[in-house]
Formats: structure tokens, C-alpha cells, sequence
């Protein structure tokens, strides 16, 4: 390799430049930490180091008083001490060799790296970034691993900053997670081949084909479910299957009222049918998940267990209860149909196939802190509206509001802006509350949307970009495979990136 920029058979004039001075003076020793052309020359050794260069065909000819030179800047070199020029799209920032050298497996960190961008005309670094996103990179390295985005960068140009320069997973997600993002959950799969077929078949249904078909049933069998639950409180069917079989006596003759058994009901017959096919479901995916606790702390698999549980209650009760009394009978009804209405908690099951409950649930878990505020401040309001309608009211004969309770109902109505009808004020300060009511009402409600609406908006996007992601994958498959198969042509892998182009476009 040449280097043309020093000559070194001349040492007689190297040696009257200022700049390879063996005087090793307090003068100048006042000049350390100043790029200087011994440090300039330890670049270019790792420059030639980098080509696979013989370095000791060039160095040799150097005089032993600049070696030593040489050598004492080595060592405050060793000790972190010299100082590195990073010139950023023309903005220069200074920084010493230790405070890079804490990451060493960064970008700035690792010598054999930044050499690439080395500028051995001006001894310095130089990249074409974003300079003010340097600011940021820079107090990574000075204050020992915390991520700052600087105000006036843009989140998406700085997380581009935070690749380029290879800070690591950990850096990007703690700055994903200081700028306000949700960290995808881990997917969990079981290690066993056999089992995590059987879970990726019931869990997942964009897996395969088989998935989605299991999913297709399910999602059957859980309207099939939530429309015998509705229909069976008809009244003429609701009148049947509340009757009991009744024996009486009259004129000392007793007299028998056959009632249909329960098991030969055609509602419990689809109900049993139903049941056995989300008890199968539950099942497999306990037999097969990756992890038994976590399988527990799912609220969909409590749903699930939840919406079994009124079915297998209800069994009992019919099983036993012939050999009860009528009064107890009686109660057994009463409680009987408090179970029952648990199993209205099955609609819930639909989002586990649903995308846009998903996203619902996520919105909802997001905003717990906003719907907080909004329930506290509605608690509020209740009791102030209401303390103040009694008192505007309590001289007023027929007035509907004889304590304060009672307000709370008509403080609730008024605020959410419902208005039933069925309390109202007549007097002119009671009007006057019911108007300040209702306004503060909106207010109330208004304020904490726009931070759930957000939310929304973010976990609708998310999900809408990953399934944009998941599209062209999907194509790519299918056109190289026919490839292989002999089926297709290279030619159609560039019209199907066309077309996912032109639709991306569209839809923006």
C-alpha cells in the first residue's frame, strides 16, 4: 500500500517538523489530548493493519526519538485519554477513546468498525447522518447506556439512528418503551413437535388452512351457542321448561301433570353438543401448552373455563334434584338462573377469533389510567349534582328527589346525557342545576377520549401494518415454490411486488 501523504526517506526533515518533535517538555506535554500526526500515523497503522500490509517496511525507517514519541502517545492512547473527532454531516463532536470503548460492540465501540469511516486527510471520523440525533447517540456512550431522543428529532429518524450505529436490541427497546410504545408480547411454543401442532392448530388460526378451519367451527358453534341462550327465554318456551312435574290431591284423587324430561329437551340437546366441543377445545390446548401457569393467567382460557361452568352447574341441580323438596326445589331454580347467565359471558369467546375485539380489549387494557379518571370525576359530579338538586327541590311538594340517593340515579342520567325522563326538576333552581349538570357531564365524558381514541388508533395500525407485512411473504412462498415446481416464472415474483406497491398506494 502507498502512502503518499509523508515521505520517509527524508528523516532529516521529519525531524524539523513541529509536529514529530521528540520534546517530551512540560510545552509539550500541554499539547496531549490534541490530535497530533503521531496519532494521525497510529490510524494509518490501522489502515494498513486492515489491508494485510507489511507495517514494518514503512515504520522501520522512522528514527528511534519519533518512535519514542510515538510510543508516549500509545500510552495515553492505552489509557483512554486521547481524544476522538466525530464530524457529522460537517457538525464536529470531540469525545475521549474510553467513553466509546464502554460498547464495544457498537458501531463507535469497535475499532475494526468505525476505521471504515475514517478520514486520514483531516484525522477524523466522518459520517453523513442526522446531526441533531447525534446528540442523543453521543450521551449513550457519556452517560453509560441511557437513550435520549433529542426534542427535535422525529421518533422514526431517530430509532433509524439507533441502527445505523448498532447500540442493540436493548437500546431500542428501552427508547421504544420511554417514547410510549407497548412491547410486543413473546410467543411462547412448546418444544415438543407433536404438541405445538396441536397448538398452533387451536391458538393460532393464520398458521395454515387446518387453523382456520377449526377456527371457522368454533366461531359456529359459539353463535349456535349464544342463540339457543336467546331464544330459550321465550316465554312459550320458558313457560314448558319451567314446569315441574306437579302431583296434587283434589277430592282425596291424585292426579299426575307429565312434563317433558330435561335431558329430552331439543335446547339441552344443543347445548350438551355445544359443550362437549368447547370442553374438547379447552382440553387439547391445556394438554399442549407451552407453559401451565401462563395458560391460567389468560383471560381468554378463563372465559372459557367460566362459560363451561353454568352447564355442568346445571346438570347437577337437575340430577339431584328430584329428591329434594318444592321449597328447596324452588331455590334451586332461583339459583339455577343466576348460573345461566353466566353463559351470556360466551359472546366474549368470539375474540379470540375476532381482530377487532382484539384490538378492543387492547384499547381498553391501555386506558385503564383514563377510564379511571373518568369514572373518579363522573363519582364526583354524581355527588355534588345530586347534594344540590335535593336542596333546590326539598321545598317542593311533589318534587321527585326525597334524598340525596335518589338523586344519584337522575345525576348519573343526566350527566351521561341519556335522560330518561323519569326524574326531573321543576323548580327554577332545580333547572338550574339539572343545565350546569348536564354540561359538566360532556365535559367530563370528553376529556379523557381523545387519549383512549389514540390508543385505538395505534393498536389499529399496528395490527394493520403486520398483516400488510404478512402479505408479500405469503406471495414470495407460493411464486417460488411454483418456481421450483416449474409452475411459474421469475417474472411473476416482480408483478406480485408491483401489485402489493400499487395497493399499498391505494390504500394511503
Amino acid at each position: 500500500m502507498e502512502v503518499a501523504l509523508v515521505s520517509f526517506d527524508n528523516t532529516d526533515e521529519v525531524m524539523e517538523e513541529r509536529c514529530f518533535s521528540n520534546d517530551l517538555s512540560a510545552a509539550g506535554q500541554s499539547r496531549k489530548g490534541r490530535p497530533s500526526c503521531a496519532s494521525l500515523l497510529s490510524n494509518w497503522r490501522i489502515l494498513i493493519n486492515s489491508e494485510n500490509s507489511n507495517t514494518e517496511t514503512i515504520f522501520s525507517k522512522l528514527p528511534a526519538e519519533f518512535s519514542d514519541h510515538l510510543g508516549a502517545e500509545n500510552v495515553g492512547m492505552d489509557e483512554g485519554d486521547q481524544r476522538v473527532i466525530i464530524n457529522i454531516a460537517g457538525l464536529k463532536f470531540e469525545t475521549q477513546l474510553k467513553t466509546l470503548s464502554q460498547f464495544p460492540e457498537t458501531l463507535l465501540g469497535d475499532p475494526e468498525k468505525r476505521i471504515h469511516y475514517f478520514d486520514s486527510m483531516r484525522n477524523e471520523y466522518f459520517f453523513d447522518r442526522n446531526r441533531p440525533s447525534f446528540d442523543g447517540i453521543l450521551y449513550y456512550y457519556q452517560s453509560g447506556g441511557k437513550i435520549r431522543r433529542p426534542a427535535n428529532v422525529p421518533i422514526d429518524v431517530f430509532a433509524d439512528e439507533i441502527n445505523f450505529y448498532e447500540l442493540g436490541e436493548e437500546a431500542m427497546d428501552q427508547f421504544r418503551e420511554d417514547e410510549g410504545f407497548i412491547k410486543d408480547p413473546i410467543t411462547l411454543l412448546p418444544t415438543n413437535d407433536f404438541h405445538k401442532q396441536f397448538w398452533l392448530l387451536f391458538e393460532y388460526p393464520e398458521s395454515s388452512s387446518a387453523a382456520r378451519g377449526v377456527a371457522l367451527v368454533s366461531v359456529l358453534v359459539i353463535v349456535i351457542s349464544i342463540i339457543i341462550f336467546c331464544i330459550e327465554t321465550l316465554p312459550e318456551f320458558r313457560d314448558e321448561r319451567e314446569m315441574k312435574d306437579i302431583t296434587y290431591e283434589a277430592n282425596n284423587l291424585t292426579r299426575a301433570v307429565v312434563v317433558p324430561n330435561t335431558f329430552t329437551d331439543p335446547f339441552f340437546v344443543i347445548e350438551t353438543a355445544c359443550i362437549i366441543w368447547f370442553s374438547f377445545e379447552l382440553f387439547v390446548r391445556f394438554i399442549v401448552c407451552p407453559s401451565k401457569a401462563e395458560f391460567f393467567k389468560n383471560i381468554m382460557n378463563i372465559i372459557d373455563i367460566v362459560s363451561i361452568i353454568p352447564y355442568f352447574v346445571t346438570l347437577t341441580t337437575e340430577l339431584i334434584q328430584h329428591n329434594e323438596l318444592n321449597g328447596q326445589q324452588n331455590m334451586s331454580l332461583a339459583i339455577l338462573r343466576i348460573i345461566r347467565l353466566v353463559r351470556v359471558f360466551r359472546i366474549f369467546k368470539l375474540s379470540r377469533h375476532s381482530k377487532g375485539l382484539q384490538i378492543l380489549g387492547q384499547t381498553l387494557k391501555a386506558s385503564m389510567r383514563e377510564l379511571g379518571l373518568l369514572i373518579f370525576f363522573l363519582f364526583i359530579g354524581v355527588i355534588l349534582f345530586s347534594s344540590a338538586i335535593y336542596f333546590a327541590e326539598v321545598d317542593e311538594p311533589q318534587s321527585h328527589f326525597s334524598s340525596i340517593p335518589d338523586g344519584f340515579w337522575w345525576a348519573v342520567v343526566t350527566m351521561t346525557t341519556v335522560g330518561y325522563g323519569d326524574m326531573c326538576p321543576t323548580t327554577l333552581g332545580g333547572k338550574i342545576v339539572g343545565t350546569l349538570c348536564a354540561i359538566a357531564g360532556v365535559l367530563t365524558i370528553a376529556l379523557p377520549v381523545p387519549v383512549i381514541v389514540s390508543n385505538f388508533n395505534y393498536f389499529y395500525h399496528r395490527e394493520t401494518e403486520n398483516e400488510e407485512r404478512q402479505i408479500l411473504p405469503r406471495e414470495v412462498e407460493r411464486i417460488l415454490t411454483s418456481v421450483v415446481t416449474g409452475n411459474g416464472s421469475m417474472d411473476s415474483l416482480s408483478n406480485t411486488n408491483e401489485n402489493y406497491s400499487r395497493d399499498k398506494t391505494k390504500k394511503y
